[in-house]
């Protein structure tokens, strides 16, 4: 039986980049493929080129053994290869059935609604999966939309789905459901890339893996013949990975009381809701909740950010529950945002200027009203060296480095102040394992010297590995907190879920 996909050769190039370069895999029907790579290895490059957003200058693609030429996503949809991306495309005002319609071409002006619902109820109802054709996306968990965008594509009868990060945002029963649909789709003769930086989901669920490094095709590794370590090692190469080890470092001294705090969103409704917490010095506190449940709230009202509802935020006996970003105390809390490109970083100014955002009024960068730039370029080659920050060429705007590298600035520039506290908001999102386990390395050390950190992570095995304690947030509330070391991924994901309290 010959391969359902092919690419052969590919090569795609940007300005002063070379993305891919001569990129070959192949892709059997009824299998599971696991694309595996650093930041900036290739991987999103060769989905778009998939998916037919970017047209590669040499190579070719083949389809059931023919060649074919992807000039748009409508080109490779009608082809039968599907895309999951991270940020689902769902309109939230519109119901579930209206979205999957949207997704749908051919549909008359004048079609029978009930018709189109039974076809989706059997795929719903094929699979097991709960879902309300008639709500409002708004109103559904991350991880039910999630099973809209799976649908879309089976409605449109895809051949090839790609899956990227998809269980970024879901609790370990989501992840465990959507593992059964994806065995249950292979077994249909379905094929599917599956895309994740856990290594404990790719060995469950691939049947062949692929390493991308630096923009090439390193090695194909069918079941068997890979485990964790040497996945990880043909991922990182020669580079080092970070190693650290975790003391407890918690004192008895609160360096931040969180009282009944309560905040709203633009509509008027409570992100958080009656939530209340202490952090200890030297604590790693990990915030555990399935994404939408106050947990980008309660970072950004922590942060100056937002301002609260009700409540107050205690810090060395300050009431900061008003205080602003430009707060003397406030700006001392160090933060590592969710959007690390549109909010942690001015993409356009180079990684120099960046690195003191915080301190450019400080007189060790000014020479009486003008910028010392010696100065500016001596701190960035020292921050460079010490956060081991591939920057690249002097000069450079800062979005031309790998996510992991962007990361590094910014915890760079954070921590340069030697803050009491840092939270931290999903701060290894999408990052490779090297670059992970550097943001890993940093925390721990900062707590070894005095520094506590708000750690809000999707991810259960980092909270578990990290943190000395684990609140759980469940629509805007505390659920409970957990001591990591005698409790299990699945009693957290039914808190997660609001089935269970500590």
């Amino acid at each position: 039986m010959p391969n359902l996909l092919e690419i052969d050769q590919i090569r795609k190039t940007f300005p002063g980049v070379v993305a891919l370069e001569s990129v070959s895999l192949a892709i059997a029907p009824g299998e599971i493929h696991t694309l595996l790579g650093e930041n900036g290895a290739g991987k999103s490059t060769l989905m778009n080129v998939l998916t037919g957003l970017y047209r590669p200058e040499r190579g070719e693609i083949r389809i059931a053994g023919e060649a074919v030429h992807l000039a748009s996503p409508r080109d490779s949809l009608a082809l039968g290869i599907g895309m999951v991306h991270q940020h689902f495309m769902l309109v939230p005002a519109h119901s579930v059935f209206e979205n999957i319609l949207l997704a749908l071409e051919g549909v008359p002006n004048f079609f029978s609604r009930r018709r189109y619902k039974q076809k989706i109820r059997r795929i719903i109802d094929e699979f097991g999966l709960e879902l309300e054709l008639d709500a409002p996306v708004w109103k559904l968990s991350i991880g039910a939309q999630q099973w809209i965008e799976l649908i879309k594509l089976l409605m449109r009868d895809c051949r090839l789905l790609i899956l990227d990060e998809p269980t970024a945002v879901l609790t370990p029963q989501e992840s465990d459901r959507l593992f059964a649909v994806l065995k249950k789709l292979r077994e249909q003769g379905k094929s599917i890339i599956f895309i994740s930086h856990k290594m404990r989901e790719v060995m469950e669920i691939s049947d062949r893996v692929t390493i991308l490094k630096k923009g090439h095709s390193l090695v194909t590794l069918a079941r068997g013949e890979f485990d964790e370590a040497r996945l990880a090692s043909l991922m990182i190469g020669e580079d080092q990975i970070p190693e650290w080890e975790k003391h407890p470092c918690v004192h008895q001294e609160v360096v931040l009381e969180i009282d009944r705090l309560a905040v709203r969103n633009e509509r008027g409704l409570a992100d958080l809701d009656d939530f209340s917490l202490q952090l200890r010095k030297g604590e790693i506190l990990g915030i555990a909740g399935v994404a939408g449940n106050g947990q980008k709230a309660l970072a950004e009202v922590l942060t100056g950010l937002k301002e609260a509802a009700r409540g107050r935020i205690l810090a060395g006996g300050e009431d900061l529950t008003h205080s602003d970003a430009r707060s003397s105390y406030i700006a001392g809390i160090a933060h590592i945002p969710e959007d690390r490109k549109s909010i942690g970083i001015a993409p356009d100014m180079t990684v120099d200027e960046n690195l003191i955002m915080k301190s450019f009024k400080s007189r060790d960068f000014r020479r009486w009203i003008f910028q010392d730039r010696g100065a500016i370029r001596r701190n960035a080659a020292a921050k460079i060296d010490q956060f081991a920050i591939k920057a690249g060429p002097a000069g450079n705007p800062v979005r031309y480095l790998s996510g992991g590298n962007i990361q590094k600035v910014i915890i760079a520039r954070e921590l340069s102040e030697r803050p009491a506290v840092l939270v931290a908001l999903y701060p290894t999102r999408g990052l490779d394992i090297g670059s992970a386990e550097y943001v890993h390395k940093v925390m721990v050390d900062g707590a070894g010297q005095g520094m506590s950190t708000i750690l809000i992570s999707e991810d259960l095995d980092e909270l578990l590995k990290l943190s000395d304690r684990i609140a759980v947030m469940f629509r805007g509330r505390l659920v409970g907190c957990v001591d990591p070391r005698s409790t299990t991924r699945e009693q957290i994901g039914l808190m997660m879920s609001g089935e269970a309290a500590a």
